[in-house]
């Protein structure tokens, strides 16, 4: 039952997502704990969920992330912006994308999405979709800073430099994936016919910058958790009003981007999280009877699919490899993370992509469906050379 319980889950979020992705959501975190846990316990997470200040702060921020898309977009300072970046059309998508990926902020996919949006003119909502989710990633895979890196290395007594060499080849092998799969149906430049602005180009990376920068900031100095992701957006909220050239309505705005449905999928994501960490789920996928490693790299790439999340997996993986291999090496690090990671990126609770299926207006399947061959390649040669290492 807690496996047809689990599959039960993933489809009704599939389907529903068509139509709501928090309804899809909050409908598949319920169909999962029907199945594989005591009412009781389902009500008491649902209610944990309901009340988790921290959740509820960062359900709001999310949902202030779209009006400030929308308010930059009807200011102008997007515009600006791109009118200013004199680079590819192809480029600017994944400059746009990589630079928010950069900088730890949940829920920034939303503020590289309306860049996208408006410079990938004649580029289709699901390449576009599949640009922001992909490249947004592939630099956070090696980024020192990232805190799921951090933990996950610190996991097994490894330093993150140590590891950022061998996790530089799967970077290099999902950027060209992604440009095979994605970059290069990406034609021409953006068309500019007025004279290149300094401050026309900074003004509007200053707003977006503003949030994810107070958001890290007030993070390490005052630990305020995701109280500091909404005074970020607020920040850049205010910027983004006081900046622009152009008036704004703001009721309009809000009625266009329906910020709900963002805070609303935010909830509805740890609603599921917090369901599966009751399950048996995890404790089943890692009893496989597989050798160590390729036990470890098929079951975090599971893990990291079914939760939408990095830490979590690795939390259970790597705890669970070292009871059987004393000593993690760097490689075999690097192996395990990225199957981790790849299944992350392309999990249907996966909160970049859903924010930017609701965005572009697409459904959740879609854009799995878009990603599912880049990512598969790059799980069969890490599964591959995990093979080898094995035998």
């Amino acid at each position: 039952m807690t496996w047809i319980g689990f599959v039960i889950s993933l489809v009704i979020i599939l389907l529903i997502s068509k139509r709501n992705l928090a309804v899809a959501l909050i409908s598949g975190s319920i169909a999962l704990g029907v199945f594989t846990l005591p009412l009781d316990l389902v009500l008491d997470r649902t209610i944990y969920t309901l009340t988790d200040s921290s959740i509820v702060l960062l359900a709001f921020a999310m949902g202030l992330i779209p009006i400030l898309g929308g308010i930059m977009t009807d200011n102008g300072l997007i515009e600006s912006l791109i009118s200013n970046l004199r680079i590819s059309r192809k480029y600017l998508l994944v400059s746009a994308a990589a630079l928010m990926g950069l900088l730890p902020m949940p829920g920034g996919a939303l503020l590289s999405a309306p860049i996208l949006d408006k410079g990938g003119d004649g580029v289709s909502p699901e390449l576009n979709s599949a640009i922001n989710n992909w490249f947004r990633h592939l630099f956070i895979l090696i980024y020192p800073l990232g805190p799921a890196l951090i933990a996950s290395a610190k996991i097994v007594n490894l330093d993150v430099y140590d590891v950022i060499p061998y996790l530089f080849p799967g970077a290099i092998l999902a950027f060209i994936l992604g440009y095979i799969f994605f970059l290069r149906h990406v034609k021409g430049y953006v068309h500019h016919t007025a004279v290149f602005s300094f401050s026309g180009l900074m003004t509007p990376l200053f707003v977006i910058v503003a949030a994810p920068v107070v958001d890290f900031t007030l993070k390490r100095m005052l630990s305020i958790g995701t109280l500091a992701t909404l005074i970020g957006v607020c920040v850049s909220l205010g910027l983004s009003i006081m900046l622009g050239r152009d008036k704004i309505r703001i009721k309009s705005i809000i009625k266009r981007m329906k910020p709900w449905n963002f805070a609303l999928i935010i909830i509805g994501m740890f609603l599921y999280l917090h369901i599966f960490q009751e399950t048996s789920i995890g404790a089943m996928i890692s009893t496989m009877p597989l050798p160590p490693l390729i036990l470890a790299v098929t079951a975090g790439f599971l893990l990291g699919l079914a939760t939408g999340r990095v830490q979590l997996p690795a939390s259970i993986i790597f705890p669970i490899y070292l009871a059987s291999i004393t000593i993690v090496s760097p490689v075999v690090f690097a192996l395990i993370y990225v199957a981790i990671y790849f299944g992350y990126v392309i999990s249907p609770v996966h909160p970049c992509l859903i924010v930017t299926c609701e965005y572009f207006k697409i459904g959740v399947k879609d854009l799995m469906l878009k990603l599912a061959i880049p990512t598969l390649i790059v799980f069969a040669i890490v599964l591959f050379i995990a093979i080898l290492i094995s035998f």
